[in-house]
């Protein structure tokens, strides 16, 4: 008599020659085609952080970021709660810090990290502030704060729009991601600048103000703020050039020479007083940076129409903001530099006064390498408008592995 018959095994095989499976990573689990899978309940959904030192996880996980940003800001309420009550016991157990206690001098040293720092006025309707090496705290931390933002909209905010959209490989995700940030920032610097030119005698590029009346050293608190926060976004910038955390398009040796001059620019024009004249700059990068962004998230989903539009409007606005624009900062510096007041003309950083003749050419020379290269950018958008009218496609030059993702997202998936 024969025992009961075993249930047979479930036995699971993969052929990579069977058609209904593929494998897109050799990392991810095998799927059959058509079938759903589950969305991994992690939040960055698939992001593969690079890697990079321990030192540098700030840089790239948003969690490490926020443990920095709010440090301070617990020090900061700490020190307001409770150092009135033990200043009392300081003031007995030191008797040579009494009179600082007395008079109010203590001020809370954690503030400075994220709040600006060094007022010269009193005056609470007007007030205004100088430079000081208290700057470099807020300038490091809003470098680790532009870091957690970009991390966020890059990995958290941004794929589940990009896969909403339809983009599926990490490549395009990516660089979705890019576009977003860079939109939402120079959306948001670009409106903050125009209001900061606004409250400026130089509003809307009256370029003689850039000289007249030098040095600019006193400045208001949100101008201030301004120019810190793109400082730091731009320092942000280079550190993620540095450590490589997004994949080099074909221009990298001419990003590099921008972002290094951008940087040499921004110090310049801060550490000197001529703030005015870096406010224009600034004015004249960003807005279009905006449009050029908002055009290539267009191309991504792929709105045709949309798109077509959407470079029109940027291929005017880079022409009126990066050159117009720029080639009349580049005048002014030429022709009105002499409009600086007669006793400025020296080199002497006490008193803030650092404009002496041949600094007319460093400051020209580093405007014109910087318009060299937005000339050359110039020229690829061009090709492009000149491909958009010919074949109605708009395909950014610049991007050397665009166009293999979309002929990969193409394939046959027995191809795969």
């Amino acid at each position: 008599m024969s025992g009961p018959k075993k249930r047979p095994e479930n036995k699971v095989i993969l052929s990579t020659n069977d058609p209904d499976w593929h494998f897109e990573d050799p990392f991810q689990p095998q799927t059959p085609l058509g079938s759903s899978t589950p969305e991994r309940a992690s939040s960055p959904v698939g992001a593969r952080l690079p890697k990079v030192a321990p030192w540098w996880r700030w840089a790239v996980e948003p969690a490490e970021a926020f443990k920095l940003l709010i440090a301070p800001i617990i020090l900061y309420i700490s020190w307001e709660l409770f150092f009135p009550l033990i200043a009392p016991v300081l003031e007995v157990l030191v008797p040579a810090i009494s009179q600082y206690l007395s008079d109010g001098r203590v001020p809370n040293p954690f503030g400075p990290i994220f709040l600006i720092s060094h007022r010269v006025t009193s005056d609470p309707d007007d007030p205004r502030y100088a430079k000081g090496w208290c700057d470099l705290m807020f300038l490091a931390y809003n470098i680790v704060f532009f870091s957690c933002f970009r991390q966020l909209i890059m990995v958290n905010w941004s794929r589940p729009i990009a896969k909403y959209f339809g983009l599926k490989t990490e490549a395009k995700l990516d660089r979705f991601g890019e576009q977003i940030y860079a939109a939402v920032y120079f959306l948001l610097s670009g409106a903050w600048g125009f209001c900061m030119m606004r409250q400026l005698p130089a509003w809307w590029f009256r370029t003689e103000y850039f000289w007249i009346d030098y040095p600019h050293w006193d400045m208001k608190p949100q101008f201030k703020r301004y120019y810190l926060m793109q400082t730091a976004y731009w320092c942000q910038q280079f550190i993620v050039l540095v450590l490589g955390l997004e994949k080099p398009r074909k221009d990298l040796n001419n990003l590099v020479v921008h972002h290094v001059v951008t940087l040499w620019m921004i110090g310049g024009s801060y550490i000197m007083n001529a703030t005015l004249l870096g406010n224009a700059v600034f004015l004249s990068m960003d807005i279009p940076d905006m449009c050029f962004s908002i055009s290539k998230l267009l191309n991504y989903i792929r709105w045709k129409r949309a798109k077509v539009f959407s470079f029109a409007v940027f291929f005017c606005v880079w022409t009126y903001f990066r050159h117009y624009l720029s080639l009349r900062i580049l005048w002014s510096v030429w022709t009105e530099f002499e409009l600086i007041p007669e006793h400025t003309r020296q080199w002497a950083p006490v008193e803030g006064i650092y404009f002496v003749w041949w600094m007319k050419h460093q400051m020209f020379g580093a405007l014109a390498l910087l318009q060299a290269l937005n000339l050359f950018w110039y020229y690829l958008i061009i090709r492009v408008a000149v491909r958009t009218i010919a074949t109605s496609t708009t395909e950014d030059d610049r991007s050397d592995d665009e166009g293999d993702d979309e002929e990969d997202e193409e394939e046959p998936a027995e191809k795969k």
